[in-house]
């Protein structure tokens, strides 16, 4: 099975999902949303995280959070696998709580934060559970809006900033926004391979990034999306083996696809990649 793509970055902004197993409750009481949240503050702490939003459903959850220095995954582990054995501990179970591993999106800042955070905090809503996102307790809805405290590690001032240097002001315009968006599309659909969400010009300085991991476990159009353009190789390398080889070597592209490119016979891209192999 294929695993999911990790780019880490310090400073970076993602959208973190995570759901239960089978589709099945994650959270059964008030006692496990709160043992949940405490876990998450232990987590920001230990991996210098910080969270700008997020929202508890019922079979799974969001979080809009910036790596500090770049501890997504081992974050993310800390927080599942310790609310895992918590939650089979608390209920008399055993097996897998979550549904395979989380999905982490990396998202432009100045384009994607405010949508994000508003999709967050309008999960509920567009869920049909509320009416309001102020009625749903467990996002960080309220605590944005100064209509309760919240906890240390929910970064609200960084979110409000985005709307007014005034809080006040912030809040009024942050509240505005939100319900502007009531109903709206989703950000999401605009992310790419499901693993990136910006312009052009994100995704181009992403894709110098290496991402974290065996690229062979992959799927093969993640892999593509940190990828040069396959017309780059042709470009760099002026013998067309060498550069098809290369292209090959990414992980990126099939042979038939570089085939097609290159106006050659798959058995000649075959040929070059085996010529090249022999040689380096």
């Amino acid at each position: 099975m294929s695993r999911p793509l990790r780019i880490e970055l310090g400073g970076a902004l993602y959208h973190v999902t995570a759901r239960g197993d089978r589709k099945d409750h994650i959270f059964r009481f008030d006692s496990d949303r709160m043992t949940w949240l405490t876990l998450l503050g232990e987590t920001c702490d230990r991996f210098n995280l910080a969270v700008l939003a997020y929202c508890q459903m019922t079979n799974h959850f969001h979080i809009l959070l910036e790596t500090v220095d770049g501890q997504l995954s081992r974050g993310m582990r800390h927080l599942n696998g310790n609310y895992s054995q918590y939650f089979n501990r608390a209920h008399g179970l055993v097996g897998h709580v979550f549904q395979g591993r989380f999905q982490a999106i990396l998202c432009q800042r100045e384009r994607y934060m405010k949508e994000l955070a508003r999709y967050i905090e309008l999960n509920p809503v567009r869920a049909n559970m509320m009416a309001l996102p102020s009625e749903w307790p467990w996002s960080s809805y309220n605590a944005t809006m100064d209509m309760v405290d919240g906890p240390s590690w929910l970064r609200t001032d960084e979110l409000l900033a985005h709307f007014d240097s005034n809080r006040h002001e912030a809040r009024l315009a942050y509240e505005e926004f939100v319900v502007a968006g009531m109903g709206g599309p989703s950000p999401l659909r605009a992310v790419s391979n499901q693993l990136l969400l910006g312009d052009e010009e994100f995704c181009a300085r992403v894709a110098d990034t290496r991402p974290e991991g065996n690229l062979m476990e992959l799927k093969r159009s993640q892999r593509r999306a940190i990828a040069r353009p396959l017309a780059e190789y042709f470009v760099e390398f002026r013998d067309p083996k060498e550069a098809m080889a290369r292209a090959y070597r990414s992980l990126a592209y099939s042979m038939p696809e570089i085939a097609g490119f290159a106006r050659v016979s798959v058995k000649t891209v075959s040929r070059a990649v085996a010529a090249f192999e022999r040689t380096y």
